[in-house]
């Protein structure tokens, strides 16, 4: 196959150093499926441009001949080329408003576009993630938030020395630090805040990240139905940290209290359910957020429990690492996202406000929208890996062939948002939040 296939620099933010393949895997592919590859310049990428050219991959500013070109993040509208074949997340899927506008330029220009969010097998399972890099940096960040805070109140323990995700060497690295201030907390945390419980909603990629890094600690898995009574086991001999897991049934339940909870009538009749997690948010110093969550489906916490909560004194829970990100989602308080830089704010509960860093009187929540980067060489690493296997399939499909005749794998036509300037029959339904988005502008313009 002839082909060649572009590579383009990320840009969406400073943050961001990831890349869809990396070097070796555009090497291999190069060499046994005949395709070329060209990588656009970029001083921030953690794959280096010397590192690609050593791979005997072109750079260029201009990628000529390129008509796919994958990347990571949403591509500035203003960038859009006509005719081209995009690869990357779209995050339009939802109607999203923010990109509405981006998702209109592409069917003006004539594009392609598919979503790695949507790539999935028969189960519908995500084949191409970054969501245990997520878990991993989320954690560390979350771990870190709940060190700070401890030291406001008044306890200084060795959480606190907890670094950003990003300042650490690699996974490994942060990993051994924290074996390291596990091993300190065992000894010097005192009675009075043992145990530190900290609850994991959702059992996906991105919560087995998380527990991964929780796995560097000395710390005590509970079942659900153990969590009151193991909070409440105050005192010297109490285990210094322990994890929850928590899944759908101890989210949500049917509002017919006389209905046993099925998994599949929740996802199918989410109306039929209602929240029932404040329950376990007494018991709790840190919830971790790992849900995928839509406006259908109960929130985890609410303003209002917030509002209430520290209405009546200081509640237990001190943090919510908040790495799923829906603003105003499931978790309600999540009202912005943050960089890694400034990764946490609270929401101060008796007004309402937003105030950076870890000190006020309401939760802190951290809620980094972009947190593989912090991750960005092994995350990229395993990214490429599975990435690698379906660029054949990409690079030999006719893309001037109309959609009932484009020849491409389930779990890649699947994934086409738009082909030549049309939305592709599964994603019809984005008209109406186009059409929403474009009287909106039509409306401030005037």
């Amino acid at each position: 196959m002839d082909v060649r296939i572009g590579i383009r620099r990320e840009n969406k933010n400073r943050w961001e150093r990831r890349v869809p393949l990396v070097p070796e895997d555009l090497a291999a592919l190069q060499k046994d499926q005949g395709l070329h590859f060209v990588v656009q310049p970029s001083e921030v990428r953690v794959f280096t441009d010397d590192e690609y050219r050593a791979a005997g991959i072109s750079v260029d500013e201009r990628m000529p001949g390129a008509g796919i070109v994958f990347g990571v993040k949403e591509i500035p509208t203003q960038l859009l080329l006509e005719g081209k074949v995009y690869v990357y997340f779209g995050h339009v899927v939802k109607g999203q408003p923010y990109n509405m506008g981006m998702l209109a330029r592409l069917l003006e220009l004539g594009c392609s576009m598919l979503d790695y969010e949507r790539i999935t097998d028969a189960d519908n399972r995500r084949l191409v993630f970054f969501g245990r890099h997520a878990g991993q940096a989320g954690m560390i960040e979350t771990l870190r938030a709940l060190g700070l805070r401890l030291a406001v109140m008044g306890h200084r323990t060795a959480l606190a020395e907890v670094k950003p995700a990003y300042e650490y060497r690699d996974l490994a690295d942060a990993k051994s630090h924290l074996r390291e201030i596990g091993a300190r907390l065992v000894k010097e945390l005192p009675g009075a805040l043992r145990p530190l419980v900290i609850g994991v909603s959702g059992y996906g990629n991105v919560s087995a990240g998380a527990q991964d890094v929780l796995s560097a600690l000395p710390i005590e898995s509970i079942p659900v139905q153990q969590l009151k009574e193991t909070a409440n086991r105050r005192g010297p001999t109490a285990p210094a940290l322990a994890k929850v897991v928590f899944r759908e049934e101890d989210m949500a339940r049917p509002r017919d209290a006389s209905q046993s909870f099925e998994l599949r009538e929740y996802y199918s009749h989410p109306e039929r359910f209602e929240g029932c997690f404040a329950a376990h948010l007494p018991h709790l110093d840190v919830l971790v957020n790992a849900i995928y969550w839509e406006p259908r489906y109960p929130r985890l916490v609410t303003k209002e429990w917030a509002r209430e909560q520290w209405a009546s004194g200081v509640p237990r829970l001190k943090v919510i690492g908040d790495i799923s990100c829906d603003i105003d989602g499931s978790v309600e308080m999540t009202v912005k996202a943050t960089e890694p830089d400034e990764p946490s704010f609270v929401w101060e509960a008796a007004t309402g406000e937003v105030r950076d860093g870890v000190e006020g009187n309401g939760p802190v929540v951290m809620s980094v929208d972009n947190l593989p980067c912090e991750l960005s060489r092994e995350s990229s690493l395993h990214f490429s890996s599975v990435l690698r296997t379906m660029v054949p399939d990409l690079a030999k499909a006719d893309w001037q062939a109309d959609f009932d005749r484009l020849v491409l794998p389930d779990h890649l036509k699947k994934a086409l948002i738009v082909h030549k300037g049309k939305l592709t029959p599964g994603y019809a339904y984005l008209e109406k939040a186009l059409a929403d988005a474009g009287e909106m502008k039509q409306t401030t313009e005037r």
